[in-house]
């Protein structure tokens, strides 16, 4: 019997190395296509599923899914005695907290966005005479959901061109690529080589929280497969004492986002705890100016106002 709120984990992988995208009740999963898809925090008896191959040659495979009890199910991506793509299930094993993921895996949890990366090119000014050509293509619909945009452009003899490609299915990850050509003039006078190239910059941002532009108090956010696999590791323990050193344990060696530290503060029953956590983690989120969002997990207010003393606001 399947229990509410119970959470099951299903592997999709290609038995002949085939690069696919996996859909999940119409959400694409991975960004790029891959051979070996896990999809984690899956909590539904069931799910439609739907497999998209990287090459157009091969029919989309279409099954439901079943979980009849919590597990880590696998399903093998074959062929049948007819030559046709199909999905089967291979196994259901108990899930293993905090298990690290098979070799060439790509780790998901289900509902979770990932970052966005975005590239800004700088060209260089000066004078002569700017040409440029933009030609743009939209296409709609599973797997891609691209947005291709190639642009030429001549400065002062320098030839740039760039490719952009936009991946926005449901994950919102932007990916940029950027090529450059520079002619230059060279000058010889007296056996003396003069070259004036003319330079050009590429800057890339990666956002892990969409929309924000405040303080950032560490590198970079754990990314979900790890978060998933920190939080059963704590949910594990029995004693909350344990719980709370195992959480301060992971958070003191990573980075969280707001959102990620009030997920762990949720796992406590005493509110003592949560607020001591709270403590703790500030030192170690990504989004700082976001911090109040955690003050949703505590019971009462004079919490709030201990934590925001704390902090200093």
């Amino acid at each position: 019997m399947f229990r509410a709120n119970a959470q099951s984990n299903c592997i999709f992988f290609a038995e002949q190395g085939e690069k696919f995208w996996v859909v999940i009740n119409g959400v694409k999963q991975n960004p790029d296509a891959q051979t070996n898809v896990k999809v984690e925090g899956l909590i539904a008896p069931n799910y439609k599923a739907k497999i998209i191959f990287e090459n157009n040659n091969f029919p989309d495979i279409d099954k439901m899914i079943y979980f009849n009890s919590p597990g880590e199910y696998t399903y093998n991506i074959t062929k049948n005695n007819k030559g046709e793509y199909v999905l089967r299930a291979l196994n259901m094993v108990p899930i293993v907290p905090n298990a690290p993921p098979a070799p060439n895996q790509f780790v998901v949890v289900y509902g979770s966005p990932a970052p966005t990366t975005t590239t800004v090119v700088t060209t260089p000014t000066g004078t002569g005479t700017v040409q440029q050509t933009t030609t743009t293509t939209t296409t709609t619909g599973d797997p891609s959901d691209n947005v291709n945009m190639n642009v030429g452009m001549n400065l002062g003899g320098v030839g740039i061109g760039m490719n952009v490609n936009v991946n926005d299915g449901t994950t919102g990850t932007t990916q940029s690529t950027t090529t450059y050509s520079q002619t230059t003039t060279t000058t010889t006078t007296g056996g003396v080589v003069v070259v004036d190239p003319m330079a050009t910059q590429t800057t890339t941002t990666t956002v892990y929280v969409p929309g924000y532009a405040g303080p950032v108090g560490c590198p970079m956010p754990m990314m979900p497969g790890d978060f998933a696999s920190a939080k059963s590791s704590i949910a594990a323990k029995d004693f909350e004492s344990t719980k709370l050193e195992i959480a301060k344990q992971i958070v003191g060696s990573n980075c969280l986002t707001a959102d990620q530290v009030k997920e762990v503060m949720q796992l406590f029953d005493f509110e003592a705890s949560k607020l001591d956590f709270a403590k703790f983690a500030y030192a170690h989120t990504y989004d700082k100016g976001n911090y109040f969002k955690v003050n949703d997990a505590f019971e009462f207010e004079s919490s709030v106002s201990d934590l925001n003393s704390f902090i200093g606001h």
